[in-house]
């Protein structure tokens, strides 16, 4: 567990209450009397506020059709663990063992989680111009190129390519479980680089699944290589 004042600083934000911080970061595997559960959903609303406005105004001569699927790639479980990494969140986050050993702390549904349980809290701390400066700074520095092209790139074809120069191997996709009934079935698949678990996500489609999951393990990967 890293030292929880090095998260601040990346954030740019101090807690005035460390016990809303810890809220924030705690997995409902670590069996206290609180989890992150009800920051999470709140921090769903804030964070889908959030991202709507800014492209709204990043975007003026887009309409409503293109400007909801930019805040669908952005605002869902991908979209936030992008982020989460971006501030190694994985290594704050209180988990049970056996939730650690299952690779906890790189499960995309958990980085995604926090990501939006933290920004809950911040929320309830201070309002909603900390949570805008915070992820809009984030947003930036994770998508330096926010524009259609770049949000509905082929990761897989991206990722394929960096593996087969590092390693020589292709990355290979698993269905993990399918849930909700058929006529709204959503699909878990996880990304494998040399029999190592890198990455999983969930798409309303296999094929959406995949490319989520190879965007989260590319931005694994490309960390690991530099």
């Amino acid at each position: 567990m890293d030292d929880l004042q090095t998260l601040q600083e990346q954030l740019g934000y101090q807690f005035q209450k460390k016990e809303l911080l810890i809220e924030a970061l705690t997995h409902k595997s670590y069996k206290q009397p609180y989890n992150n559960e009800r920051l999470e959903f709140l921090g769903d609303a804030v964070l889908d506020l959030i991202v709507g406005e800014y492209l709204y105004k990043k975007f003026t001569h887009f309409e409503e059709g293109n400007l909801s699927k930019m805040r669908a790639s952005l605002v869902n479980e991908g979209g936030f663990t992008r982020l989460a990494l971006y501030l190694n969140l994985g290594e704050y986050i209180y988990l049970s063992n056996a939730e650690e050993n299952n690779s906890g702390r790189t499960k995309s549904s958990l980085l995604s989680n926090a990501f939006e349980a933290l920004m809950g809290a911040i929320y309830l701390e201070t309002g909603l111009d900390t949570v805008r400066r915070i992820t809009i700074d984030l947003l930036e520095k994770v998508h330096p190129d926010i524009s259609l092209d770049s949000l509905f790139k082929d990761y897989k074809t991206s990722l394929q390519e960096l593996t087969q120069a590092h390693y020589g191997i292709t990355p290979d996709y698993q269905l993990v479980a399918a849930h909700g009934p058929d006529h709204k079935k959503e699909f878990e698949i996880a990304a494998f680089i040399d029999g190592k678990r890198y990455a999983s996500a969930v798409g309303k489609s296999k094929k959406q699944a995949q490319q989520e999951a190879a965007k989260i393990a590319l931005e694994i990967l490309t960390k690991e290589l530099k």
